[in-house]
């Protein structure tokens, strides 16, 4: 059975298997055990695409924050995902998105759990590492959503799209608006959060490009993921750069804050802004002309790839190897690329003329 090892006395355990895997499950945990557990650099065994998927699993979710709008939205979608699969979901998580103690809590009790996989989204992309192992060496698939971890640390990462094709775009999609000329500024959330910091390090690429010659990114400032530090942030910019043209924020929290302050500020529409957004929480901003144009994924479809991820993990199908391919259902088929990492595919754009289509 499944984890029988976590169950039984070290003795018991001896008995049955070798002396180096009872080290493994009942003493500390190495890299190399990690990895010859089933890591996404050396994943143990090989991948079965032809097998079964299991019923009956649990899967845990772990957001940054549990009353994030957009997490719930994602998680909801992995909910979905498990009860069409035949299995559970449960979520956990901090409530502030830079709780970073708070999620190694949460990582260690759904270890406790003996949950078969768990999905997490990385507040930090080391401190969950030794927690992460832990879990691994006790036969627990990690998945990474959203934002995420070391490699090492997990056995895939279901990315929302391109890191590259979301920091350059966002990018363009500004320069398009404020006629390639004049002071920009990036909105994040925390400092330490993978995704934001991926993507920033993009842009700054994408700006070195001469057609932007004429944009200066001038700072970089951080709302934490929190609406009333994001607010105050935008217009801490506003003063500080009276001659800001434009505001790339790659977070929900962030860039519904800015387009809140800018709308009711002698700044709306002379003052652009765009990022990552979801229409439900942008659409009256995108009306009443305060922001022309943003992008998203859709955080559902990445919550359901995420548990359709976990549990071909689980089933043996895939195990987080490059070129390896799997099925999601309805989603059609995708394949593993290098460190592990699983794209969801293109963002969209979002603006007058379509964002009456969504609704998340």
């Amino acid at each position: 059975m499944r984890k029988s090892s976590l169950r039984r006395s070290c003795a018991a355990l001896a008995a049955v298997t070798s002396l180096a895997l009872a080290a493994t499950a009942c003493g500390g945990t190495t890299k190399e055990d990690v990895a010859n557990e089933g890591g996404s650099a050396a994943a143990a065994g090989e991948a079965n695409p032809n097998a079964e998927l299991k019923k009956g699993l649990t899967v845990g979710f772990l957001p940054k924050q549990v009353n994030n709008p957009y997490f719930t939205t994602a998680d909801k979608g992995g909910e979905a995902a498990l009860k069409e699969l035949g299995s559970h979901y449960k979520e956990v998580g901090p409530s502030s998105a830079t709780d970073t103690s708070g999620q190694v809590s949460y990582v260690n009790t759904l270890t406790q759990q003996q949950v078969d996989a768990m999905a997490v989204s990385a507040q930090d992309p080391g401190a969950l590492c030794t927690a992460l192992k832990q879990a691994m060496s006790n036969d627990i698939k990690v998945v990474t959503y959203d934002s995420d971890t070391k490699p090492e640390c997990r056995n895939a990462f279901v990315s929302q799209a391109s890191a590259e094709d979301l920091g350059r775009t966002e990018v363009q999609l500004l320069a398009e608006q404020i006629g390639y000329k004049g002071e920009i500024a990036i909105l994040s959330a925390a400092q330490t959060a993978t995704n934001q910091n991926t993507w920033i390090e993009f842009m700054k690429d994408e700006l070195k490009d001469p057609k932007y010659k004429d944009m200066k990114l001038v700072k970089i400032a951080y709302g934490n993921d929190d609406a009333q530090q994001s607010f105050q942030q935008t217009q801490g910019l506003l003063q500080e750069y009276p001659n800001l043209k434009g505001i790339i924020s790659p977070t929900t929290v962030g860039i519904k804050a800015a387009a809140q302050y800018l709308s009711g500020s002698k700044y709306k529409g002379k003052v652009k802004l765009t990022g990552l957004g979801t229409p439900n929480d942008l659409r009256k901003y995108v009306k009443n002309g305060t922001v022309e144009a943003f992008e998203l994924w859709d955080p559902a479809k990445l919550g359901e790839l995420a548990a359709r991820t976990a549990v071909a993990l689980v089933s043996g199908q895939i195990t987080g190897k490059e070129g390896e391919t799997f099925t999601a259902g309805d989603m059609g088929q995708y394949t593993i690329g290098k460190d592990g990492v699983i794209s969801l595919g293109k963002p969209t754009v979002f603006d007058a003329g379509n964002i009456d289509q969504y609704n998340f």
